[in-house]
C-alpha cells in the first residue's frame, strides 16, 4: 500500500507508536502503518484516517485507544503447530535434553510465548509437550503467554477456533485435543487449557523479568516474528532482558528470519541447522577480589551488617533455584517475620513450585501485615483466579484497582522489580477482560 498522507505526519505518527506501543513502522513500512490507521479511525471515533493520525501524533492516545491501535497495528496470522521445525525441535531435541538435565531432580519446566498473538502457539507447545515428556503427571509445567493485543489475548483465553487455525494439523491431533463445537469450530480440551496463563506484557517496557509478572526463571522462551516489530537497538535491549529471564543453560527460539548475530551476545550458536534455538551461554568469569588492606592498629571495627537473606532468595529464584530460595527466604522470615515483603517473596516462590494453598496462606500473612500491599493483592487475585475462584479473585483485583488509582500512574510499585501502577493497571484490566 503506497502511503497517502504527508511524510511529516507519518514521521511523527511513526514516533509517537513506537513510543506507546514499542512497535517501529521505518518508512518503508509507512503503508503498513497507515493500512493500520485506516482501520482504527472509525473504531476510535474520527471521521478522517488524517485526523485520527494528527491525534495520534500530537498528544498521544489514551490506554482504551492505545489497545484498539495495536489491534490493528498488529498481525494476527498464525496456525496450530506452525513452523513443523520448531516444534521438532522442541520434542525431538529440547525435551529429551532437560529430561537429561533434571534426572534425579526437581521436574520443574517453565515456558514463556512471548508475542503469543492468538493463542495456537502456547496451546500447540502445551499439547507438545503432553506427548513427548513420557511421564508428564510427574513434571511441574508453567506456560506463560502474552502479548501486547488484548483482543489477542482475550481470543486465546476463550480457546475456540475455525478451521483455518488446523491447516496442516493431523485429524488426530485434533481429535485428541480439541472439542468440535456445532457451529463447525473446535475448542481446546480444558486439559490443554489449564496448563497455559494469559497475561498483557509489552516487551518494550519495564517490570520484566520479574516474578511479580511471573516473567522469571524460564526454561524455554518462544519469541518467533516479535523482534520484526522493533528498531535494531530496541530488539537488543528486549532480546537482552528475555536473556535475563531464562535460567542458567536456558533456551530461546526465534524465528529463522531474526537471527542476525548482533542481537544475540550471551547466547551460543544455534544448535540445529534451520532452527533458531539459542541457549544461554555461561556468564563471565570474574576477575578476583582485590585484597583488603589490612586495617591500621587500634581503628574501630566496622560495624557487621546482618546477611540479606531476601536478597538470596530473590538471586536464587531467577536462577530457577526454588527449594533453595524458600530456604533463603525462610532464613529471612526467622530475622523478621513481620515483614511483609518476605511473605509475598515466599508466597511468590511457593506459586512457582505449585504449591498453590501454601502460596495462599503466605500470601494472606503478607497482607494481614500489610493491607495496602498493591501487589499482593494483584498476585493472590491471579492465583485464586487460576484456581477457579474467580469471586474471590475479582475482590482481590478491586482492591489492587482501588489502591493502582491512588497512585501516580509512572510511581514504581514496591516489591516489583520496576513494575509501575499504570501498568499493572493495563494488565489487570486485560486479565478480568479473559474471565469476564
Amino acid at each position: 500500500m503506497t502511503p497517502t498522507l504527508d511524510a511529516e505526519l507519518l514521521a511523527a505518527v511513526s514516533h509517537a507508536v513506537e513510543a506507546q506501543l514499542g512497535l517501529h513502522f521505518p518508512p518503508e513500512r509507512w503503508g503498513d502503518l497507515e493500512r493500520g490507521l485506516h482501520g482504527a479511525a472509525a473504531e476510535l471515533g474520527f471521521d478522517r484516517m488524517e485526523n485520527c493520525a494528527r491525534a495520534l501524533a500530537c498528544g498521544g492516545f489514551a490506554r482504551a485507544q492505545t489497545d484498539a491501535l495495536a489491534a490493528h497495528l498488529t498481525i494476527g496470522e498464525t496456525y496450530f503447530f506452525r513452523d513443523a521445525a520448531a516444534f521438532l525441535a522442541l520434542t525431538a531435541h529440547f525435551v529429551p535434553a532437560l529430561v537429561a538435565e533434571k534426572r534425579g531432580g526437581a521436574k520443574r519446566l517453565r515456558i514463556w510465548s512471548a508475542g503469543c498473538c492468538t493463542g495456537e502457539e502456547p496451546y500447540s507447545i502445551a499439547i507438545a509437550l503432553r506427548e513427548a515428556l513420557p511421564d508428564f503427571a510427574a513434571w511441574q509445567i508453567t506456560i506463560l503467554a502474552t502479548d501486547i493485543n488484548p483482543r489477542f489475548l482475550a481470543t486465546a483465553a476463550a480457546g475456540v477456533y475455525g478451521p483455518w487455525s488446523f491447516r496442516g494439523v493431523p485429524e488426530a491431533t485434533r481429535h485428541a485435543w480439541f472439542r468440535a463445537l456445532p457451529d463447525g469450530r473446535c475448542e481446546v480440551l480444558p486439559c490443554i487449557r489449564e496448563m497455559v496463563t494469559f497475561a498483557y506484557v509489552n516487551l518494550v517496557e519495564d517490570g520484566w523479568p520479574s516474578h511479580a509478572t511471573q516473567t522469571a526463571a524460564m526454561d524455554l522462551i518462544f519469541c518467533r516474528n516479535v523482534l520484526m516489530y522493533f528498531s535494531r537497538e530496541r530488539g537488543k535491549r528486549v532480546v537482552a532482558k528475555l536473556r535475563r529471564a531464562l535460567v542458567a543453560e536456558g533456551r530461546l527460539m526465534v524465528s529463522t528470519t531474526e537471527t542476525s548475530r548482533e542481537l544475540f551476545e550471551g547466547f551460543d550458536p544455534p544448535e540445529l541447522a534451520g532452527v533458531a534455538l539459542f541457549r544461554k551461554s555461561a556468564p563471565l568469569a570474574l576477575p578476583p577480589a582485590p585484597t583488603a588492606l589490612a586495617a591500621p592498629p587500634h581503628s574501630e571495627p566496622a560495624p557487621e551488617r546482618p546477611h540479606d537473606h531476601a536478597a538470596d532468595a530473590r538471586r536464587l529464584a531467577d536462577e530457577g533455584r526454588l527449594d533453595s530460595a524458600l530456604a533463603a527466604c525462610d532464613r529471612a522470615l526467622a530475622a523478621n517475620q513481620l515483614a511483609p515483603a518476605h511473605h509475598y517473596l515466599r508466597g511468590v516462590i511457593l506459586q512457582e513450585q505449585n504449591q498453590p494453598e501454601a502460596a495462599v496462606a503466605a500470601l494472606r500473612r503478607a497482607l494481614g501485615l500489610d493491607s495496602a500491599f498493591t501487589l499482593a493483592h494483584f498476585t493472590l487475585g491471579h492465583l485464586l483466579l487460576r484456581q477457579g475462584q474467580t469471586a474471590d479473585a475479582a475482590r482481590c483485583f478491586a482492591q489492587a484497582r482501588t489502591l493502582l488509582h491512588a497512585c501516580a500512574p509512572e510511581a514504581v510499585l514496591p516489591e516489583s522489580e520496576g513494575l509501575t501502577a499504570g501498568r499493572l493497571l493495563t494488565m489487570l484490566a486485560t486479565l478480568e477482560g479473559t474471565f469476564a
